[in-house]
């Protein structure tokens, strides 16, 4: 097996993140359950049952796999000394493919070790125990998606997951809202709409995670409720006006193809759109077909939606996403 620390300081999207956590202060020891107690714990989170085993068998330890060990200790430390606060460490990276099925699943070993720091904040804060299950079970949606857009085992968004166990996402029925804080642009267009709000104003993020049925107009009235109600309760110290979504869903140009009582095109009508993203055609692509960069002519054209993404590309257009808000 190649030593994990040799590999990422060789990897130029790696090495930058080695040298961080090398220049960071020891951190306290970390416990992983043992191999007769993970599964009950993988199970809770959701990870799909076909992965369990592995993930059992290739549990790491101090004596085993020491490389691994030392930065399963420091990637851990980066969330557990950074719980609940918005402005977080350095995002996790994709580990590289030579690391194998021990790379693409290393970080799930790092949220199930802050797993019980993770519980404990979200203990501290009131939070209700459904809504804890429920966010902390994201890991193994993610595990599902990335099987599902590659074919093989592993976790392809670690930098994703560090919101859930770091306190700051919060899975609320049919979306997740994320603590954060306005940008510039979205500031500014709050502003521009005389809401006294801004960049560097409290808000919340809005995530549409996939595998979660239908975005349905009522599904979503009800997590737009329910943030409206948690927020304030349990984070009383961040008052908050506005909430943002910036989405390859938020594309002004989908509703040249859809019905306007589609769901994705009542969504959008939710919001006031601020800018459009960069080009978002690779992940338009993904979100919809599982693939960045596919043939178009092998693709699945089933839905009103996959002809719409198919028919706008071969017409040499290109998709962008959006950026949008609106008041809570």
């Amino acid at each position: 097996m190649p030593d994990f620390l040799e590999v990422l300081a060789g990897e130029e999207s790696t090495r930058g993140w080695l040298t961080h956590l090398q220049a960071r202060p020891t951190p306290d020891p970390v416990q992983l359950p043992s191999r007769d107690d993970l599964a009950p714990i993988l199970l809770d989170l959701a990870v799909p049952h076909q992965d369990i085993d592995g993930l059992i068998a290739r549990l790491p330890t101090p004596e085993r796999t020491p490389d691994q060990w030392w930065l399963l200790e420091r990637a851990t430390a980066e969330l557990t000394t950074t719980m609940g606060v918005i402005d977080g460490p350095p995002s996790f990276p994709r580990l590289p493919a030579e690391l194998g099925p021990e790379g693409r699943f290393f970080f799930v070993y790092v949220f199930v070790a802050a797993l019980p720091a993770a519980r404990a904040f979200h203990q501290t804060r009131g939070i209700p125990a459904d809504v804890s299950r429920r966010t902390f079970a994201d890991l193994g949606r993610n595990l599902a998606v990335h099987r599902w857009r590659t074919g093989e085992g592993g976790l392809g968004v670690p930098f994703w997951l560090m919101n859930h166990f770091r306190g700051k996402l919060y899975d609320l029925g049919r979306l997740q809202f994320e603590r954060v804080k306005l940008g510039g642009r979205t500031g500014a267009s709050v502003s521009a709409a005389g809401l006294p709000y801004g960049q560097g104003d409290f808000g919340l993020s809005v995530h549409i995670p996939e595998f979660s049925g239908p975005l349905s107009p009522a599904a979503c009235d009800s997590s737009f409720g329910a943030a409206r109600e948690f927020f304030p309760r349990h984070f009383p110290d961040e008052p908050l006006g506005v909430a943002a979504c910036y989405s390859w869903l938020l594309d002004p140009q989908l509703a040249d193809y859809l019905p306007p009582e589609s769901n994705i095109v009542r969504f959008q009508q939710r919001f006031r759109h601020s800018h459009d993203l960069a080009d978002a055609d690779a992940d338009t692509m993904e979100f919809v077909f599982g693939q960045r960069e596919p043939d178009l002519d092998k693709l699945p054209r089933d839905t009103t939606l996959q002809r719409a993404i198919v028919t706008h590309l071969r017409a040499g257009r290109h998709w962008h996403g959006g950026a949008s808000w609106s008041p809570l």
